[in-house]
């Protein structure tokens, strides 16, 4: 019997093409901001003080949003390696035939991964892994460092992208922002302009994308649903938003949206979950 969690997805694409491509991103958005910053006009104009809170607050996004990178690539939710023989003898387990395995219940199969995913939630597209039980935390983190850098970097392109559109008129200055590579292709700009549009326009684009999911999955959280659960209308682990916090999060739910290396153990497995009915039966 082949492997289920072979090396290239449903499509037969590599699955590492989705991480490349993103990460091919954010290296274009970095030399952008380093010749916006060092040959262009250069960063906006601040005080000493300003300027040191400006770097401090750069390092800090930075290292949370890499080490919250690392933390989700490096959690694997899937039930490789899992001892789930035996178990699968409760209410809500199920039959996976391509993993040929008994699943618990919130597990999923993703025809990407081509494994089942513990609690999962769905297949994230730009990072080419599935979010679930082990590396729910690092993706909500890494949502809200997302937003924040690209906001920053939006910051930091503001004053060239200024300078660049008062050189136009007003009906160019919106085929710009719009559709940069029509300005490019017809020549109504050079390629450091383009790039400079295009990558401001990415950045706004994903800080606002990052932004409703991070809403939406903030959602999610407080109602201890995932997304296949909320699509159906599932209600049947929401044990409270502050149990929720702490089964998704672990005790220190609050200080872990600051550092990603901070301890915080999950309360759970993975496989067992506690629903509204057992807490119910609980209190009576």
């Amino acid at each position: 019997m082949g492997q289920p969690w072979a090396a290239e997805g449903a499509d037969g694409a590599p699955a590492g093409l989705p991480l490349v491509l993103t990460a091919l991103w954010a290296t274009a958005v970095g030399l952008e901001l380093a010749y916006v910053l060092v040959v262009g006009p250069g960063p906006p104009p601040l005080g000493p003080l300003a300027r040191a809170l400006q770097l401090a607050l750069a390092a800090f996004q930075l290292l949370n949003l890499l080490g919250n990178v690392g933390l989700f690539l490096r959690s694997d939710p899937s039930i490789r390696g899992v001892m789930l023989a035996g178990r699968g003898l409760g209410q809500g387990w199920a039959y996976c035939y391509q993993c040929q395995s008994q699943v618990p219940p919130r597990s999923g199969h993703c025809s990407a991964c081509r494994v089942c995913i513990l609690r999962r939630d769905h297949h994230c597209r730009l990072l080419g892994r599935c979010v679930g039980f082990s590396n729910y935390r690092p993706f909500l983190c890494l949502l809200l460092h997302a937003a924040g850098v690209l906001l920053h970097v939006s910051v930091l392109l503001g004053p060239a992208l200024s300078a660049l559109l008062r050189a136009h008129t007003p009906l160019h200055m919106a085929a710009l922002l719009l559709l940069p590579w029509l300005m490019l292709l017809t020549g109504r700009v050079s390629l450091a302009q383009f790039a400079l549009a295009f990558v401001m326009d990415t950045c706004v684009a994903g800080a606002l994308l990052c932004g409703a999911g991070l809403l939406f999955h903030g959602m999610l959280l407080l109602r201890g649903q995932t997304t296949w659960e909320w699509a159906r209308g599932q209600h049947s682990y929401d044990l409270g938003p502050c149990h929720n916090l702490q089964a998704a999060l672990g005790p220190r739910w609050v200080l872990v949206w600051l550092w990603p290396f901070l301890a915080s153990p999950l309360p759970g497995d993975g496989i067992t979950f506690q629903t509204t009915a057992d807490v119910g039966h609980t209190a009576s």
